[in-house]
């Protein structure tokens, strides 16, 4: 346990994710409840490094529960990972008084919070990814509301897609996790979901699906393709040439990391920014906040990173089952 901090820091490093500022806001205005000085570090360890500090008063957070991205912004610093830098990163919150630190996103961002507790500057990071990717919880900030942007997308591709009767690829993001892809292709009832946990790269497979499904009359096919397996583009066409159905792939990209968030978006990642604030109140430091099971809960954060995550098994055989026509 660390000492109860005077003045926190807030930043968003990383991928930006809807909901963020949700968590921003929560975080300020409880920490201001609390007695406790709020500084926004804008641009991630980036603008840390660079001194884009500012103070924040519950005005600063006004109006901003139902934006898309991030009002401090984002970066990646990678050389954040070197220990001359980390000193300066500590050495900076000291020259502004931030004896406490929010970090809200991903992995990386976690490894910089846990280098800054080891230098006496008290940390807690939330879980800031659209790709819930982050083994210690079963929710992060933005996962919700990428899906259901994906989901909304998918839905108009098929309509056109059936009217033309023709197979869609759609792209979807996840390059080292095929949550969304997973989930959106569930909710889309896609003929084929092809994530990197599973993917065996047997096209022939998809090839042969194809035509038997269309040889007993059906006349349009989704794929979602999570952004790991990739190539959609050069799918596409080895399907039309083997298979003589007009297919097209639709990449969907980075609109799934923006848009309002989602109720569950919200109220999620404002109750995470209140316990952040909670825990550091307390004393807490090199800690992250997680969703497991139905409660907000906390992990040491060297504990956490050291976790594994995959796909849900039953979750995955389900999709397999209901694509069966």
């Amino acid at each position: 346990m660390g000492s109860q901090v005077k003045t926190l820091g807030v930043l968003t490093s990383g991928g930006d994710a809807p909901g963020m500022n949700a968590a921003i806001r929560a975080v300020v205005r409880t920490a201001l409840g609390a007695g406790i000085n709020v500084k926004g570090i804008r641009r991630g360890y980036l603008g840390l490094m660079e001194e884009d500090i500012i103070d924040m008063d519950s005005r600063s957070v006004s109006d901003i529960i139902q934006r898309g991205g991030t009002v401090l912004y984002t970066a990646r610093l990678p050389e954040f990972s070197k220990s001359e830098v980390q000193d300066q990163g500590a050495e900076i919150c000291r020259k502004h008084g931030i004896d406490g630190l929010v970090v809200i996103g991903g992995d990386g961002s976690f490894k910089g919070a846990a280098a800054l507790a080891k230098r006496g500057i008290n940390t807690v990071g939330l879980p800031g990814t659209i790709d819930l990717d982050i083994a210690c919880t079963d929710y992060t900030i933005g996962f919700d509301t990428a899906v259901n942007t994906a989901m909304q997308t998918i839905d108009k591709v098929r309509d056109t897609s059936t009217s033309h009767e023709r197979c869609s690829i759609i792209e979807v993001m996840g390059r080292n996790a095929g949550f969304i892809a997973l989930w959106s292709g569930i909710a889309n009832g896609a003929e084929e979901i092809l994530i990197v946990e599973r993917y065996d790269y047997d096209e022939q497979r998809i090839i042969n699906s194809i035509i038997e499904k269309r040889q007993k009359g059906k006349k349009h096919y989704i794929i979602i393709n999570a952004e790991g397996v990739g190539d959609s583009n050069g799918m596409a066409k080895r399907i039309q040439a083997a298979t003589g159905m007009e297919t097209r792939a639709t990449i969907i990209g980075h609109a799934q990391r923006g848009g309002s968030p989602t109720a569950i978006d919200r109220v999620y990642a404002s109750a995470m920014g209140c316990y952040a604030v909670d825990l550091l109140h307390n004393g807490a430091s090199n800690r992250i906040v997680a969703y497991k099971e139905g409660k907000i809960v906390d992990f040491d954060i060297q504990e956490a990173l050291a976790m594994t995550k995959d796909i849900d098994q039953f979750l995955y055989d389900a999709s397999v089952r209901l694509s069966i026509r």
